[in-house]
C-alpha cells in the first residue's frame, strides 16, 4: 500500500478480510475509506464479494489490487470487475499457483529460482494474463522468512508498474460502469 501511494497512485477505497492487516492500518492512519469484509461476518464468500463489490462501487474504484489479500473472490466479483483486478502472487506463475503456500512449496521442491507475479485475476484461479514476473533466486539455507522477504522485495518493485500498465490500458478502454 505504502509503495502505491508513495508514487502517486491514488487509493481510493481500501478492503480487507482481515482488520488487522498492514493496509488496514494505512488506511485508518491516512483517512481512506476502509471496508472490513472478515469471512466470519458473512454466511457466504458470494455475500462477502457482493458487500465488498457495492463498497468498492460506491467509492468509484476503477481498479481493483490484491495484494495480500488471502480468499478467493467469487466469479459474480470478477465479473464486476472483469479485467479491472490484479493479483501479485509469490512464484512464477504458473509455478505454485493456487495457494497461500507458494512460498514454502518453492523451497520444498527444490527449484532454484522463484520469484513474483503480478496478474490479472479471472475466473481461473491465478491463470489470468501475466503483467510482470521478477525471478528471486533461492539461496543454500534459505528459510521461508528470507525468502519471503526477497519476494516481498521483488513484489514491491513490480506491482507499481503493474498498476501504471493497467492504468495505460484502462485509459484507452470504454468507460467502465
Amino acid at each position: 500500500m505504502r509503495n502505491l501511494v508513495g508514487r502517486g497512485f491514488d487509493v481510493v477505497a481500501v478492503a480487507t478480510n482481515r482488520p488487522s492487516c498492514g493496509g488496514a492500518e494505512f488506511a485508518r492512519e491516512h483517512g481512506i475509506p476502509l471496508g472490513e469484509l472478515p469471512q466470519k461476518s458473512y454466511r457466504s464468500a458470494e455475500e462477502r464479494d457482493a458487500a465488498m463489490r457495492d463498497f468498492f462501487k460506491s467509492h468509484g474504484v476503477e481498479l481493483v489490487v490484491d495484494a495480500g489479500y488471502d480468499r478467493i473472490h467469487t466469479q459474480p466479483f470478477v465479473e464486476a470487475f472483469s479485467g479491472r483486478i490484479i493479483n501479485v502472487h509469490p512464484s512464477l506463475l504458473p509455478d505454485f499457483a493456487g495457494g497461500m503456500d507458494a512460498v514454502e512449496q518453492a523451497l520444498r521442491s527444490g527449484v532454484r529460482t522463484t520469484g513474483a507475479t503480478v496478474h490479472v485475476v479471472t475466473g481461473d484461479l491465478d491463470a489470468g494474463p501475466i503483467l510482470l514476473r521478477e525471478q528471486v533466486p533461492i539461496l543454500e539455507g534459505d528459510t521461508v522468512e528470507a525468502l519471503r522477504g526477497r519476494i516481498h522485495e521483488a513484489e514491491y518493485r513490480i506491482l507499481p508498474q503493474a498498476v501504471r500498465l493497467m492504468e495505460a490500458r484502462l485509459a484507452n478502454s470504454p468507460a467502465v460502469g
